[in-house]
């Protein structure tokens, strides 16, 4: 066993730590083994040896200056221990950090998504308020486009007018509205038959009945033709109309303007005043709102003035003929 002096400590011998970096190689005179055994001699005037340094020394050979002891390197050793504490401190607060960024992100996405669903719905919103609007436009020309083929002039005897399809009609006949006036000297002259003329089409037609006070006729043509769509309602002045004839026997003719005024308690019953122009011609002929509905029969207009006609109510032919 090596001792040592312990310059610090109680006299006596100390077991030296066995640290292979501090193990002297054995001398083959012993000569080392006696330095490490040795107590260095006191110095004069000193109860103890003189210090180079702080610690404890071994003795060096023939008396030359002491060697340190040096303990073992605790710290390495608890550095050792600590790095896995400060891995594991930094991998757990780096998962914390990143759950943490997840969360926000998952948020942020969450929001994002409810404010696209929000703006997803006012537009669909205003799409619904836009076509609504769109669906109230006046178009004259869609409108013509799809009362035209319905439309035919009449000719009934020297008198001219309109006359228009109405209702489902059969596979191989159609039913007709116009003025009384149109076809009257036909009829008192005891005949039933005239023409329904639409450029070089001409279909052949028989007077069914009339209604003289109401200025009314219905017609049957031999042929399928394509019925127009009656107005349920009664009408409101402002409302923007189409009105379809042959004036002067210039046929596919179309005027627009605005009912003017509903007059229901006129002598000859009810009537729809109207401030689009017709002329000899127009008579019989539709007066058909923004919806492609018939409203009324085109009937009259005010002598020596512009832009007042009337039209009997379309309800008021359908009552009369149960046709519509």
């Amino acid at each position: 066993m090596t001792t040592a002096y312990d310059p610090f400590g109680a006299p006596g011998p100390r077991r030296l730590p066995q640290d292979p970096l501090l193990s002297l190689p054995d001398h083959p005179s012993g000569e080392w083994a006696t330095a490490r055994t040795a107590t260095p001699p006191p110095r004069i005037g000193h109860p103890r040896p003189a210090r180079r340094d702080s610690g404890p020394y071994l003795a060096s050979p023939a008396g030359g200056a002491p060697y340190p002891v040096v303990a073992e390197p605790i710290e390495v050793r608890r550095r050792g221990r600590l790095v896995p504490a400060v891995l594991a401190f930094v991998l757990l607060a780096g998962g914390g950090f990143v759950a943490w960024r997840l969360e926000r992100a998952d948020s942020r996405l969450t929001a994002q998504l409810a404010a696209a669903q929000q703006r997803q719905g006012e537009l669909a919103d205003r799409a619904a308020r836009l076509e609504k609007q769109l669906a109230g436009v006046f178009d004259p020309e869609a409108i013509s486009s799809s009362v035209l083929p319905s439309v035919f002039r009449v000719r009934a005897g020297n008198f001219t007018g309109t006359a228009f399809a109405v209702g489902e009609g059969g596979d191989k006949q159609s039913s007709l509205l116009t003025n009384y006036h149109v076809v009257e000297s036909v009829w008192e002259g005891g005949d039933r038959k005239v023409f329904l003329e639409r450029g070089n089409d001409e279909v052949s037609a028989t007077i069914v009945k009339v209604s003289k006070g109401k200025d009314l006729a219905l017609l049957r043509a031999s042929r399928k033709i394509a019925g127009l769509e009656t107005a349920p309602g009664t009408v409101k002045p402002g409302q923007q109309v189409v009105v379809v004839g042959a004036p002067l026997g210039l046929e596919d003719t179309v005027t627009t303007g605005v009912v003017s005024a509903y007059r229901p308690g006129d002598a000859d019953g009810p009537s729809i005043q109207f401030d689009a122009p017709i002329n000899p011609g127009n008579s019989g002929g539709p007066v058909v709102n923004s919806d492609d509905q018939v409203i009324g029969l085109a009937t009259a207009k005010a002598r020596d003035a512009e832009g007042i006609g009337l039209a009997v109510p379309i309800k008021t032919a359908c009552d009369a003929f149960d046709v519509c």
